[in-house]
């Protein structure tokens, strides 16, 4: 006798469905209210898949809820409670498990990783982007503050260097004058000694 597999779902397309870690997927789930029943999406990141294809084969979605805290939900590959599993987007990681993803704040990952991302992930908390404002305009004050030092102390040196070379022209001109002044000196003196020789 061969052993016949009953299942609620249809096996062959949960498995072409070929989920891999990063790619961004809408998870439509089925919730029991009383006597109904209604769908739930769960729209998220796969950072993990565990056991490939077997019956207890599972899938880790990941989605950024309000004020950049995360939520993990791990599903059954086959599970009858999912009615089905849509991929919104493909992407090529280098790793298997993405469990880094969990230290990393929304706005970081889509800087470094624009690929993996679904549209549903929210920003960071405003508290955080208040505090980067800050912090960016004290590093803008620094920096200003050292211009102005490294301008005055500029100024400074010039102002040194033009005082030095006006003194330099003053003794020149005390020179030449000193050197133009000496001849006449002499010839004065020499008038002088020729009248006092005249008066004797």
């Amino acid at each position: 006798m061969t052993n016949q597999v009953i299942s609620p779902i249809d096996i062959k397309s949960r498995i072409d469905v070929k989920l891999q870690s990063g790619d961004a997927v809408k998870v439509w789930q089925k919730i029991k209210e009383k006597n109904k029943i209604r769908l739930q999406v769960f729209e998220g990141i796969v950072i993990a898949k565990k056991h490939g294809n077997e019956a207890g084969s599972t899938f880790t979605v990941r989605r950024a809820g309000t004020d950049g805290i995360g939520v993990e939900k791990t599903f059954p590959l086959f599970s009858p409670m999912i009615d089905k599993i849509e991929v919104v987007k493909r992407s090529k990681t280098k790793r298997a498990k993405l469990y880094y993803l969990r230290k990393k704040t929304a706005r970081k990952i889509k800087e470094k990783l624009r690929r993996v991302f679904s549209t549903g992930i929210s920003t960071v908390s405003e508290l955080e982007e208040e505090k980067k404002k800050i912090e960016q305009e004290k590093l803008k004050k620094q920096k200003e503050e050292n211009e102005q030092k490294q301008k005055e102390e500029k100024e400074k040196k010039e102002e040194q260097e033009q005082k030095k070379i006006e003194q330099e022209k003053l003794k020149q001109e005390q020179e030449k004058d000193q050197k133009q002044t000496q001849p006449e000196k002499a010839e004065e003196d020499k008038k002088e000694q020729e009248e006092q020789k005249e008066k004797e």
